[in-house]
């Protein structure tokens, strides 16, 4: 009789261990499945840091022989490139200065002047001019992505959504990397990767206007 009763504690006793164990595991899992899915690298300072030592390039980049260094948001680092004066104008007077200089982090596009020269004529003045603020903020925004991307992140047919709400398409050939609105013929990046405390920027040899606009 004795040995009935302790078979069958046994038997019940066995199952539930198992079972606890497999709650507990499951749990863990849970758990640590939940963190990794909060965890968002390219938000932190130290992808920033992380950014610089991926290019090799701590000491920041050199724009128009000014260094580009990470301890300077997008903005302050664009003021000191005198290639891109015309769009550091634009960003002014669109009233994006402030965002831009916020936390982010965002991905800029960033034409230089020349790429501005190439629009039809008149087309830069227009969009400065006051009554034009809304429509040349669009086109900046179309311009900038709200994540960190680094060249080597930007692959051939990928699309971004953009601030501005439409899409850029990316294509690479020959090691370039280009960006357009899918319909016009695209602008190309010339110098990559100018790594920011809240961002990245890539120089570009054309102004994409969204199709929306």
């Amino acid at each position: 009789m004795k040995k009935q009763i302790l078979s069958l504690a046994l038997a019940v006793a066995v199952p539930l261990t198992f079972a606890s164990c497999g709650s507990d595991n499951s749990a863990t899992t849970e758990t640590e499945t939940t963190a990794t899915n909060n965890v968002n690298p390219a938000d932190s300072i130290a992808a920033a840091a992380g950014d610089s030592a991926r290019m090799a390039k701590p000491e920041g980049v050199m724009v128009d022989g000014v260094a580009m260094t990470g301890d300077k948001n997008i903005v302050e680092n664009a003021m000191n490139a005198k290639s891109v004066s015309t769009l550091v104008a634009a960003v002014k007077q669109a009233g994006l200065v402030e965002t831009l200089s916020g936390s982010g982090p965002f991905t800029v596009f960033a034409p230089t002047n020349a790429a501005f020269d190439r629009l039809p004529k008149g087309a830069v003045a227009g969009l400065m001019k006051p009554e034009s603020k809304e429509k040349l903020k669009g086109v900046l925004t179309y311009h900038v992505i709200p994540s960190r991307l680094v060249a080597a992140d930007l692959k051939d047919g990928q699309q971004l959504t953009t601030v501005n709400g439409e899409k850029l398409t990316i294509s690479v050939k020959d090691g370039k990397v280009m960006v357009s609105n899918g319909k016009d013929a695209p602008a190309t990046v010339q110098i990559a990767d100018v790594i920011s405390s809240n961002g990245v920027t890539h120089v570009i040899d054309g102004v994409v206007l969204p199709l929306g606009k």
